[in-house]
């Protein structure tokens, strides 16, 4: 670590001219960064309750292919994910959008987090009210929609913020699959203006927002789904 006081100049850490001169284009950048992660976690929610239910499930041949699928998926970089859909599998005749391939790699990723989420929140649940539900004759589908899953929800609500609030500011590695979203801009106008500190900053003060509006939700719905117990 070396550090050069003679460059150190505090008028260099944020230029706001520059800042407001760019803003736009920056921020024509989150549309497809909000598209990109609210398709991401609609995949990963499906796939998720998918892989919890068949984790808590008492046939082997439905648990442990789950259980691989969430041990892969958690142990892989999101970045590596993306190149292998985006860049390998043209390699075997199946050829991807970055688009696609961008909602594809965050909702799988996704999808192995949701799903111990989910286990969790099931767990939770006395198995008295899976009992209750087979007494009033309640098929599992019923059972799991109707008693369970509002009980399971306020519990699992906070974590997939969480998980929400990691995606959207991941989203930031589809930029190098060419997709045009936030941080790509980003980096297009510091390449262009090499104000790299300013432009930065400014993907960081976009981001925040973002970040605090799906915050605002998330205690919203926790307040909607208390009501419920």
């Amino acid at each position: 670590m070396k550090f050069d006081p003679s460059k150190f100049d505090p008028a260099n850490i944020f230029d706001f001219q520059l800042a407001w001169d760019y803003l736009p284009f920056i921020l024509g950048g989150v549309p497809i960064t909000i598209i990109i992660t609210v398709i991401g976690m609609a995949i990963g929610l499906v796939i998720g309750f998918i892989l919890a239910a068949a984790r808590n499930a008492k046939m082997k041949m439905l648990r442990w292919p789950a259980r691989l699928y969430i041990s892969f998926f958690r142990g892989i970089p999101v970045l590596v994910l993306l190149f292998i859909l985006y860049f390998g599998l043209p390699m075997l005749g199946l050829e991807l959008t970055a688009f696609v391939s961008a909602c594809l790699g965050f909702g799988l990723t996704g999808a192995a987090f949701i799903a111990e989420i989910y286990r969790a929140a099931f767990n939770s649940i006395d198995r008295g009210q899976w009992e209750a539900g087979r007494a009033l004759n309640l098929s599992w589908i019923q059972t799991m929609w109707k008693v369970i899953m509002p009980q399971a929800v306020r519990t699992a609500i906070p974590p997939l913020g969480n998980v929400f609030m990691d995606m959207l500011k991941a989203t930031s590695l589809a930029a190098v699959i060419t997709i045009p979203d936030l941080f790509q801009k980003a980096q297009m106008v510091a390449g262009r203006t090499y104000d790299t500190m300013t432009v930065y900053i400014l993907a960081a003060l976009i981001y925040w927002p973002l970040c605090v509006i799906i915050s605002v939700v998330q205690e919203r719905l926790e307040k909607r789904f208390s009501k419920f117990l």
